[in-house]
């Protein structure tokens, strides 16, 4: 058996080419069947294959390295995760990977809602590349793959040309999405609850060339995180217009709910006269302040007390092809209290979930057609030194299972409008749809199925 690797080789390069090109490269190179590429305010950071790989389901958390360990379910999973990655043996982790939004029911050890399913996926990666300000940092657990990275990161072929086809986004389960607007308002005036997101699903009947999509998604948004991975059967790209808590190694800790929202058009007046609009919206800003309320109370249970603090409220942050009310919520964390303590307290988003969130969680289960799994779970980094950035997971495209479909909701409250949200979920599923690139056909593939058709 070869000897467990407890370093990485590293080396640096100076990088000509742009980064989101270059980790598109490397995510298409063949290096590893599972990656996971993600940006974070200006790093790009590309991980490939695993030296260690966390999981998590209603048996237990795993952790898979030379050696299983397995810690069987005790009701604190998040703690056990941790646990496992402190007993990673390589020096100077870094892990990546997925939370689904079903681990919300499940994170204080109350599994009557969790099936079978996976509830988290990480790995600390074999091959870890890094670029900011125009330097690589690349780092493998052997030479041979480091040295094939830096072919592939040198290499001046960028992606082949792509054209997107857009999908309807529109009419898929239009009219079932009015109804549970309508469910939604009644159960809220019965005072069930305040605010509950419901989403609804569109099929993509075509198959998804992810990498594609990134690039041109990305090209066509600004989002506050971005990623691409492929990693645990999952396939995902995505445009993350929030995060849902940011750790630095100090334990500084920072939530960003957004909730309320217009679009953005390719006409700047309008574009200022929807921001106005949305700016004296009493439902909207009624629905961001009581998110931004539950986000304040939420860091209050894990903070040093008089630290948290609403440090930019109710600003307007464009993100692709809508344009959102915007806080930031912070606070410093209690001795000791982790990042993982952080991430409980505030996932899932209260932007994605509803208030109060055991009677949104009861909603989504009783009126959507289906689990959620990654949508509005979270895609993350963490680092040794107890950093942590997750980001929500919205504004994607999904593959599992021979399956490819997107997925979007809205904030619902009492004087919500079933059209008006429905309209709010074509415009966040703009951000997507209209980048979604076709996998290109073998020369002869199309001519032969036009073929066929003519014959049919």
């Amino acid at each position: 058996m070869n000897q467990f690797p407890r370093h990485y080789f590293e080396t640096r390069l100076r990088l000509v080419s742009d980064p989101m090109n270059a980790v598109a490269r490397l995510a298409s190179s063949g290096l590893h069947p599972d990656y996971v590429v993600y940006e974070n305010s200006g790093t790009w950071s590309y991980a490939g294959g695993s030296v260690a790989e966390i999981t998590l389901d209603r048996t237990g958390a795993r952790l898979r390295q030379q050696e299983e360990v397995t810690l069987p379910w005790t009701g604190r999973p998040l703690k056990q995760v941790q646990d496992l990655l402190d007993a990673v043996r390589i020096k100077s982790w870094r892990a990546y990977g997925w939370v689904t939004f079903e681990l919300s029911y499940a994170k204080d050890g109350d599994l009557r809602h969790i099936g079978d399913q996976r509830l988290l996926h990480l790995v600390v990666p074999h091959t870890e590349i890094r670029i900011e300000g125009g330097e690589a940092h690349l780092r493998s657990a052997d030479q041979a793959t480091l040295t094939a990275a830096l072919d592939a990161l040198m290499s001046e072929q960028d992606a082949a040309p792509t054209v997107p086809r857009p999908v309807d986004v529109r009419q898929p389960g239009a009219d079932a999405y009015r109804r549970l607007v309508g469910a939604a308002i009644e159960e809220i005036r019965d005072h069930r609850l305040q605010k509950v997101i419901f989403s609804r699903v569109v099929p993509v009947d075509f198959e998804v060339d992810f990498v594609g999509t990134y690039l041109e998604g990305r090209r066509g948004n600004s989002p506050a995180r971005s990623f691409l991975l492929h990693l645990g059967g999952m396939e995902a790209t995505g445009f993350s217009p929030e995060i849902v808590a940011q750790v630095d190694p100090a334990g500084r800790v920072v939530s960003q709910p957004l909730a309320g929202t217009r679009a953005l058009t390719g006409d700047r007046t309008e574009n200022e006269r929807l921001r106005r609009e949305l700016l004296a919206d009493p439902k909207e800003i009624y629905e961001h302040a009581i998110s931004v309320k539950i986000a304040y109370d939420e860091l209050l249970g894990v903070c040093t007390d008089g630290t948290v603090d609403v440090e930019e409220f109710m600003v307007v942050k464009e993100r692709g092809t809508v344009q959102h009310l915007a806080s930031r919520v912070s606070g410093q964390l209690s001795t000791g209290r982790d990042a993982w303590d952080a991430f409980g307290a505030v996932f899932p988003a209260v932007t994605a979930s509803g208030v109060p969130k055991d009677a949104a969680y009861d909603s989504i289960r009783s009126n959507e057609s289906e689990a959620r799994g990654l949508y509005s779970g979270a895609v993350l980094t963490l680092d040794q030194d107890g950093s942590m950035d997750a980001a929500l997971v919205l504004r994607s495209v999904y593959r599992q299972n021979g399956r490819t479909w997107l997925r979007a909701g809205a904030g619902i409250v009492g004087n919500s409008l079933p059209e008006r949200e429905l309209e709010e979920t074509c415009e966040k599923l703009g951000s997507v749809g209209r980048f979604l690139v076709p996998v290109a056909q073998p020369v002869g593939a199309a001519s032969a199925k036009t073929a066929r058709e003519a014959h049919a």
